[in-house]
């Protein structure tokens, strides 16, 4: 099991009409939170690309952020989570430079997680006529930018894009290309993901036992992947929270105050192409903050990592126990402050981390090396 740390960028009306820098303050927050991260054995920060969407996420460039980010880091790997690859929102040409040069600068440590936006708030934004035909989109970027890192000429006609022939550069930093991974809500795209040879972020909500099904099904499937690109990411990423402290009382009821529940209605009320439960009151109105004795229960129910080091440990357990490959946190989409965030990222990477990931390579440098070494080639970081 492997940890990393979501940069979402939750910028929230109230903090902004008591601080007329709260923006900028949240955005080096995120800076910060990510530092912290690369030296307390994290191995992996993530940032989206969302647009339009106030409060929710205020990041509409995962490369500027990234690159920001990189400089500042030794070890961490950085990664879009998603970056949008329909035509209309980036041409797929512009993606491969991006991220070619982005290995080069980053030291092999760039991630190319993709999507296809989250609501018609963004892909009507962009011109784009419903949110269905953004699964053709992706599917023929996908396809598409992987040739592009290909030594020679590249041309293509397609049905969203086109390009007259012209050679794009850079090429990525050595053999292959940087991990490629797709976000995943349904059973279908999770299948889909696996053929594809694709790393999956499952940004379906719940307990682990009931995403169990979802991770079983791309576990089968992605034996048999015929890849998009130079090789296989058999990697699948949970999203949930963490607030680790030294007394598990202590953290149930900071949890209970850190207003995360307040997000939580902010992401049903922007991403509509998401399932709403039944009952869930319209934005404005919220959903209730738990209590402590709540969050106690949903830390018991693996919904979320929250109490002692070793309350963490047995949350963790529980992700592991269903094959998810990479476990990764919302610090920054609530209240607490950036001195409480990282204190407790900190204990979590010092008594938690160490007994799940035991081996300092990453995984998806392990597979593009050793695919490098099977095609005859030397893998360069």
């Amino acid at each position: 099991m492997e940890f990393g740390i979501f940069a979402q960028l939750f910028v929230p009306k109230f903090e902004r009409d008591a601080n007329p820098r709260a923006e900028h303050d949240r955005i080096m927050r995120n800076v910060d939170v990510a530092v912290a991260a690369d030296q307390n054995n994290f191995k992996f920060v993530w940032a989206p690309e969302h647009h339009f969407l106030d409060e929710y996420s205020h990041m509409p460039g995962p490369e500027v952020y990234g690159s920001y980010v990189a400089a500042k880091t030794e070890r961490i790997h950085i990664g879009s989570a998603i970056f949008n690859i329909t035509a209309k929102v980036n041409h797929p040409a512009r993606i491969a430079e991006k991220v070619a040069l982005m290995d080069h600068l980053f030291g092999g440590r760039y991630e190319f997680g993709t999507g296809r936006g989250s609501s018609t708030t963004e892909v009507f934004g962009f011109d784009i006529p419903d949110l269905d035909v953004t699964k053709d989109m992706w599917e023929e970027s996908i396809r598409e930018i992987p040739k592009m890192w290909k030594p020679g000429t590249y041309s293509y006609e397609g049905e969203f894009f086109r390009l007259p022939e012209r050679e794009v550069f850079p090429k990525p930093n050595g053999w292959g290309h940087p991990a490629m991974w797709v976000a995943a809500g349904s059973p279908p795209t999770f299948g889909k993901a696996a053929e594809k040879g694709l790393g999956t972020f499952c940004f379906t909500t719940g307990s682990p036992t009931r995403l169990a099904p979802l991770v079983e099904n791309y576990k089968k499937e992605i034996g048999n992947a015929t890849p998009v690109g130079d090789y296989v990411n058999d990697n699948i990423m949970g999203v949930t929270n963490m607030v680790c402290m030294e007394d598990r009382n202590k953290a149930f009821e900071v949890a209970a105050g850190m207003q995360m529940n307040y997000y939580s209605s902010l992401a049903f009320h922007w991403l509509d192409n998401i399932p709403k439960p039944k009952g869930l009151p319209e934005w404005p109105e919220r959903l209730p903050e738990p209590t402590p004795e709540m969050v106690e229960q949903m830390a018991n129910d693996g919904l979320a990592i929250v109490g002692d080091p070793d309350d963490c440990a047995k949350g963790v357990q529980a992700w592991a126990d269903c094959g998810f490959d990479q476990l990764t946190f919302s610090p920054t989409t609530n209240t607490l402050d950036t001195e409480q965030v990282i204190a407790s990222m900190e204990l979590f990477g010092k008594e938690v981390i160490p007994q799940f990931d035991k081996d300092p390579e990453h995984s998806t440098t392990r597979y593009r090396r050793e695919a490098a070494e099977k095609a005859g080639e030397t893998y360069v970081a």
